[in-house]
């Protein structure tokens, strides 16, 4: 079985892939219980005009579409960054066993850093998460990016996705 480190370089590559479409670089991909990667994405809601086309939903919706099931049981999601809200309640509902993600989302994340929704006992279906898999290298993508827009525009750029 290869390391999470492995995956989350995969979910890095993504990331990238968003870099370079205009998006914030967050990225996203799903393995399968065997090892095998079944969906990938990257966050996209400005080039796709969707306010939910985030790493993580479009990473699942490749998945889903993959295995012709939009359960995921068995499977991990590996993100550069700590899920939100919205994609908490998305990987709640795919049933995946276990989330790994990198760098913490002090704004937004749904994890450990506002929350921690995937502890909360009123849930069916409980999912294992891990924090800081690569953290150094997905909040360097992201502070990049963002340093990148100030100097562009000559002002603060906002961290939404």
């Amino acid at each position: 079985m290869r390391s999470d480190e492995f995956y989350m370089h995969r979910a890095l590559d993504e990331a990238r892939r968003g870099l370079s479409a205009g998006e914030v670089p967050v990225g996203a991909v799903v393995v399968d219980a065997a090892g095998e990667i079944v969906g990938a994405g990257f966050n996209a809601p400005v080039g796709a005009h969707d306010p939910s086309a985030h790493a993580e939903i479009r990473a699942l919706r490749d998945a889903g579409e993959r295995l012709g099931n939009y359960r995921l049981d068995g499977c991990t999601l590996y993100v550069t960054l700590e899920p939100c809200l919205m994609c908490t309640g998305a990987i709640i509902h795919a049933r995946l066993a276990r989330v790994v993600y990198g760098a913490a989302e002090p704004r937004s994340g749904m994890a450990e850093s506002k929350a921690n929704l995937f502890a909360q006992p009123w849930y069916n279906h409980r999912v294992s998460v891990e924090g800081g898999v690569l953290a150094g290298r997905a909040a360097r993508l992201l502070r990049d990016f963002f340093a990148a827009r100030r100097d562009a525009t000559g002002h603060e750029a906002g961290g939404d996705r």
